[in-house]
């Protein structure tokens, strides 16, 4: 592709002793450039496959982008299927496993994704026919093994764990809902019950529907010449079978019949998450999309020039930034408006909120913030005609949206012919400031004071997944607390009486345990050690590499906890009076044994049914950390723990998943722990147990 110039990069200027530049004035926006966009080669396979070319011979690297035809499915009992089916794409096939799969790929050092809708692959020229040898492959053979169902399963769970305290994830997931709901794609989400009723069979079924090359797309980018792009598209992807696509219409939207308000609790919770959200009535390259784009970058669409950013950082200072956002799909549109705002702020920012949406469907934006708006936008599509895979892209989507042939070349003069009539045109035929979803997740100390913003006075409460929230009833349990507790340490000690679990319990002096902890989606590897001397003394070390990373000590009486800084040295931090009181109530070897001692701070709620499991629910609050945890009814053991922590910086939530329950020494631990902090998660592994061996009285040593 030839170089492309947007406008004039350079300015020559000859001034004079007696000249003089007017710098009080703007300069005058030039005419909009051509683009001169090559148009890609497409051609077409017997079995309905179109292929893309747009070569680029700069970087001796191909690429391959397969993208499936068919429109989203309804997926109803098993939301999520789809999701979880492209998550196990590369889970194996008939003739490679997983470990295979990503050997053969890091030895070429080639990237292989793969999603619901199709896979992707980049690869230098050389090693081009290896990696369509493992691309082709996943896309005709693909084996879904149990055993990585089981595992990608499990990642699901701890991800629906971490929704249930990331406000952000509370917040789409009732936004998606609220404005499409579940009889479409868009407004589907996964839950627990959702995701139990998804078997292996349901993904192979996805898969083989899904996957079919009538009326797919295969786009490829880079060192490839016309002949040798359709001799490997006729070689390796021609022969490929499979039904035709599946269509179908949907809902594009449901406005609310006035301002619907729908709140979703997150406990403890310092600030809320706003969002203002409704439908758009557009599809791509429809002849408002780029009219409509303008007013969104000018309402909150990126930068400190927009108006929801002036409004409520700079001049209100209610937040750190304020943003809208405009999603236009083939199904299903919509425009929003969101920011993150402290408690005693949240019906003052829904006022600004709602304040914006009006004034722009009102009066004409001044010429001044237009122009600003629509310069970043023409600079943003100038960046992206950089890369040789975005001219690709706009093929694919001039095709597959039926979009004018010109429709990018023409782009930046449409841009740029967008006037002050036309955003207010826009705001007039595609925003009704009194219909819309008025969407926070928060304290319910605020819920009072959003009534005012409802139309009919009526808040709705929504779960984290945007289900109608339900309040949890509790089964009667059928023993006391104590018990309970009792239970669970006579099945770690596999004894038959607490009388001998006391005795057993009583010979652990000290106990070190070594475990490696892998953050999910990423490479890194850490290994923690944690140490116990009785009658109450620990420590945990954190470390990467040989470097400590943090360490949280308790010498029975006082407490620290260690973590390293920027400049290589380490930031202490004291326990408090309350966190060394909570500590001595729970430093055991297991904590129950010390919480058996302190059962004035402990509540049994009752019998809760997860995953198919009847639990008694324990909770008890030490200082400002509340802790629930279940414990399995059959086996006594624990399977999960909720924490709950009240800070100044607001709510800290971690939930943990107790699994693999193993014997070391003739107790039994947990041998997988699967952690997530907030929308973060890791997955620990037992690697090691030491009972009553020597531990260096310097693990415990407070400086």
């Amino acid at each position: 592709m030839k170089n492309i110039f947007i406008g004039m990069a350079v300015a020559l200027t000859s001034v004079f002793s007696y000249g003089q530049i007017d710098r009080s004035k703007a300069p005058v926006p030039g005419a909009a450039p051509e683009i001169n966009i090559a148009d890609p080669v497409v051609f077409d396979l017997d079995n309905g496959m179109k292929v893309i070319l747009s070569t680029n011979n700069k970087i001796p690297k191909v690429s391959f982008n397969l993208v499936m035809g068919s429109d989203p499915r309804l997926e109803g009992q098993k939301a999520g299927l789809s999701e979880m089916a492209g998550n196990l794409l590369l889970s194996g096939t008939e003739n490679r496993t997983k470990d295979q799969l990503d050997e053969e790929k890091d030895f070429i050092g080639a990237y292989l994704s793969a999603s619901s809708s199709g896979i992707y692959l980049s690869v230098l020229t050389k090693h081009m026919d290896k990696g369509l040898d493992l691309m082709t492959d996943v896309m005709k053979n693909a084996s879904f093994p149990e055993s990585e169902f089981e595992r990608i399963k499990k990642q699901f769970e701890s991800s629906l764990f971490s929704t249930k305290s990331d406000a952000s994830s509370m917040m789409s997931n009732a936004m998606y809902k609220a404005v499409f709901s579940d009889e479409h794609p868009y407004g589907e989400v996964m839950t627990e019950e959702t995701l139990n009723n998804i078997k292996r069979q349901d993904v192979i079924d996805f898969y083989n529907k899904q996957f079919t090359p009538a009326g797919s797309y295969l786009v490829i980018v880079g060192d490839i010449e016309v002949e040798q792009a359709k001799k490997i598209a006729n070689e390796r992807f021609a022969d490929w079978e499979g039904g035709v696509p599946y269509e179908k219409e949907y809902n594009h939207g449901i406005k609310p019949n006035g301002n619907r308000v729908i709140f979703v609790e997150k406990p403890g919770a310092v600030q809320s998450v706003i969002s203002i959200a409704f439908p758009v009535d557009i599809t791509p390259g429809h002849e408002d999309h780029i009219q409509l784009s303008v007013l969104n970058k000018l309402l909150g669409g990126g930068g400190f020039g927009t108006r929801l950013m002036q409004n409520l950082r700079e001049d209100k200072a209610y937040t750190y930034g304020a943003y809208s956002s405009l999603n236009i799909n083939r199904k299903g549109s919509l425009l929003s408006a969101t920011g993150n705002f402290r408690n005693e702020v949240t019906d003052s920012a829904i006022v600004q909120f709602l304040y914006e949406f009006t004034r722009i469907t009102e009066g004409l934006p001044t010429e001044e913030e237009l122009e600003l708006n629509k310069a970043s936008m023409a600079g943003s599509f100038a960046r992206t005609l950089e890369s040789p895979r975005t001219i690709a892209n706009f093929a694919l989507n001039t095709y597959r949206n039926n979009l004018p042939s010109d429709y990018y070349q023409t782009y930046l003069k449409k841009l740029s012919k967008v006037s002050d009539a036309d955003i207010l045109r826009m705001g007039k035929k595609y925003i009704t400031p009194n219909n819309l979803n008025i969407i926070v997740v928060g304290n319910k100390e605020v819920l009072e004071s959003l009534k005012q913003f409802d139309a009919d006075g009526e808040i709705e409460i929504l779960d984290a997944f945007g289900n109608p929230a339900e309040e949890i009833n509790y089964a009667p349990a059928d023993i006391s607390k104590t018990e309970v507790f009792e239970n669970y340490l006579m099945a770690v000690t596999k004894t038959s009486s607490m009388k001998k679990a006391e005795k057993k319990l009583g010979k652990i002096k000290t106990l070190k345990k070594e475990a490696t902890v892998i953050p999910d989606g990423t490479p890194m590897e850490l290994k923690m050690t944690t140490y116990f001397q009785a009658p109450n003394t620990n420590a945990t070390k954190m470390e990467f590499n040989g470097m400590v990373l943090q360490q949280e000590i308790f010498n029975g009486t006082e407490g620290i906890t260690k973590a390293m800084n920027q400049t290589g040295g380490s930031d202490i931090t004291k326990y408090t009076e309350e966190e060394i009181i909570a500590k001595k109530k729970t430093s055991a070897a297991f904590s129950e044994y010390s919480l058996l001692c302190n059962t004035e701070d402990v509540e049994l709620l009752g019998i809760e049914n997860k995953d198919g499991v009847d639990h008694y629910v324990i909770q008890y609050k030490l200082g400002e950390t509340t802790t629930t945890a279940y414990y399995s009814k059959e086996t006594g053991l624990k399977s999960y723990t909720n924490s709950l922590e009240v800070t100044e910086e607001g709510p800290q939530s971690i939930t943990t998943i107790h699994s693999e329950y193993t014997d070391y020494k003739g107790y039994l631990f947990p041998k997988k722990t699967s952690q997530v902090v907030e929308s973060m998660s890791m997955t620990s592994t037992l690697n090691a147990i030491e009972v009553n061996g020597k531990i260096d009285a310097k693990v415990f040593e407070i400086k």
